[in-house]
């Protein structure tokens, strides 16, 4: 497997990334213009924490709650542990109900458990009805945003895909493209025989799931086809309707900087006796999948996260380097707190260092998940089991070492600042070894005076 800095090395600089930059730089215009405007904004970041938090240290009491009233309301609930048994389960419904056409709103979820692989290989037809995700799929691509899935993707792009894999005319104009998308789906919404969703938040007291889009897609989705089939992460869950009422008053202006996204669908069981519309079986599969061990360890905490996608857009790194780089579901900040508890620390042990700990994730955090010290933490539990970059346990050590002894720092400073005069432009061009890392992309200022030494010149 590719390492974090060869995967960003491939992206830096590229198309993709100027697309990255643009979408990034406009969420986050929007999400200032859209805070500005709400006096109550630092008041509910506030709540919201405090109902995440609590729902997390009382996860057990809430999700069985939670499934007794979904099962009350008349749909079935499943606990899989990890993936292979929530796939299973979902191939199984599937198969024994003659299904053969899925359609699919959007679900990170499900990328995480890799869902349209195993219902492929039964040779059932997925499709993706999130525009964002359509396109992934038709293009075989992998999102690159939690909440814009194709960010790294121009109109232009979008308008030869389709032209390829439709069969329409060429056209990079976005409402011809969203109109071709949906004549593209609609047939496949009225004649799918199961719709599978995410679950944005679950209502503990009600059994309700709430669906969180700006797309029409999402309802097709969960209401036309006979069979609804949810896929929740264990945490993505609230106790009562108010709580409810809070994430969404921070979630859709953190995300898009709306005062709530276009479709927000809160469904409460499969359809009633004499009710029109909806499906026949609502099933809730409720995914741990390495979310038993997180809650469990010493970064819980980023299991608070609401997924809007504010810190990738303030995060400096993800806006150079893009989200393919991260090489998970989950790219950004989040990405780099949480996949290494969820998954296998040594195959992820170099995303926590992905940062500068400049705390602008956490600053525009809607439920202030202090990122920066999940991620010190994650860089912590890497060198104590011996699978962060050890070329620097030496180097710090002996920095350490001297750092520690002020008499021993004041001379380190004393031989930098005489190798700095030796350097006739001030700027250092080429490091060896690590350094090149530095020199590579950019020059380093050559060592001064040290402050005590400007300050003692200064008092004289």
């Amino acid at each position: 497997m590719t390492s974090f800095l060869e995967r960003a090395r491939a992206d830096i600089g590229t198309a993709p990334i100027v697309a990255v930059q643009s979408g990034a730089r406009r969420f986050q215009i929007h999400r200032l213009t859209a805070v500005a405007e709400y006096a109550a904004m630092d008041d509910m970041r506030d709540r919201a924490r405090a109902i995440r938090l609590h729902t997390l240290a009382n996860l057990d009491r809430y999700l069985s709650q939670f499934a007794d009233a979904v099962t009350s309301n008349g749909g079935r609930v499943f606990f899989a542990a990890d993936a292979t048994e929530a796939n299973d389960y979902i191939t199984r419904v599937a198969t024994d109900r003659g299904v053969r056409r899925i359609v699919k709103a959007k679900s990170m979820l499900t990328e995480e458990i890799h869902l349209n692989d195993a219902l492929e290989r039964h040779g059932l037809e997925v499709i993706e009805t999130d525009l964002g995700e359509l396109i992934v799929q038709l293009s075989g691509d992998k999102p690159s945003h939690i909440i814009a899935p194709v960010l790294h993707k121009t109109r232009f792009e979008v308008g030869e895909l389709f032209r390829d894999q439709m069969d329409v005319p060429y056209t990079d104009d976005p409402e011809e493209l969203n109109a071709i998308a949906r004549e593209y789906l609609r047939h496949r919404f009225l004649t799918a025989d199961m719709g599978i969703s995410g679950v944005n938040v679950a209502v503990a007291s009600t059994g309700s799931i709430c669906l969180v889009t700006n797309e029409g897609n999402g309802r097709l989705s969960t209401t036309a086809p006979r069979i609804h089939i949810a896929v929740m992460g264990m945490e993505r869950i609230v106790p009562s309707v108010g709580d409810l009422g809070v994430i969404l008053e921070v979630l859709a202006r953190s995300a898009t900087g709306q005062k709530l996204s276009s479709y927000t669908n809160i469904l409460t069981g499969p359809r009633r006796p004499g009710e029109p519309d909806g499906p026949d079986e609502l099933h809730v599969v409720i995914v741990d999948n390495g979310r038993s061990n997180v809650l469990a360890g010493s970064t819980a905490e980023i299991l608070a996260c609401i997924r809007c996608g504010a810190c990738l857009n303030a995060c400096p790194v993800y806006k150079v380097v893009g989200g393919h780089a991260y090489g998970t579901t989950y790219q950004g900040p989040v990405g780099a707190a949480l996949t290494p508890s969820l998954f296998d620390l040594d195959e992820w042990a170099d995303l926590p260092y992905a940062s500068t700990l400049c705390g602008a994730c956490l600053e525009v955090c809607p439920v202030r998940i202090d990122i920066p010290r999940l991620l010190l933490e994650q860089r912590r539990r890497a060198v104590d089991a011996k699978v962060g970059p050890m070329w620097m346990k030496r180097p710090l050590q002996f920095y350490a070492s001297i750092a520690t002894h002020p008499r021993r720092f004041r001379r380190l400073l004393s031989v930098g600042s005489l190798f700095g005069r030796l350097v006739r432009s001030g700027w250092i061009a080429k490091l060896p070894w690590r350094g090149s890392a530095w020199t590579d992309t950019r020059d380093l200022k050559a060592p001064g005076r040290s402050f005590h030494a400007r300050w003692r010149r200064r008092g004289t």
